[in-house]
């Protein structure tokens, strides 16, 4: 496994798999357990995202226009995540890194 490579994940109690990208460090996902990923909606995204958001399409292997949450995120156990479907974009990688920045109020800290 890859940092930014687009997964199926089903989390407990959740009733269907979502699509999730791997956001930990490449060292933890080639080789350790968990990894951390953020989720993304299963349904095609019909708004525009909130400030936490990102819209993932078929460009990073998914089958339509969809909503990521960056405001979560989520260990997962390595062996639950299934089908990858895709790599993130190198630009989307950046957008996905400032989200989860902005998303968690880590901005305000990185300026003082």
């Amino acid at each position: 496994m890859k940092a930014f490579e687009v997964f199926s994940w089903q989390p407990a109690g959740w009733n269907e798999p979502h699509p999730c990208v791997i956001v930990s460090h490449p060292d933890r996902a080639a080789r350790k357990d968990p990894v951390e990923v953020v989720m993304c909606s299963t349904q095609r995204a019909t708004r525009k995202p909130d400030p936490h958001e990102i819209i993932l399409d078929s460009a990073d292997g998914l089958d339509w226009a969809t909503l990521c949450k960056c405001d979560v995120i989520y260990a997962a156990p390595r062996a639950e995540l299934k089908n990858r479907r895709g790599i993130i974009s190198e630009n989307r990688r950046v957008q996905i890194v400032r989200t989860i920045i902005a998303a968690h109020g880590w901005g305000k800290i990185l300026a003082s």
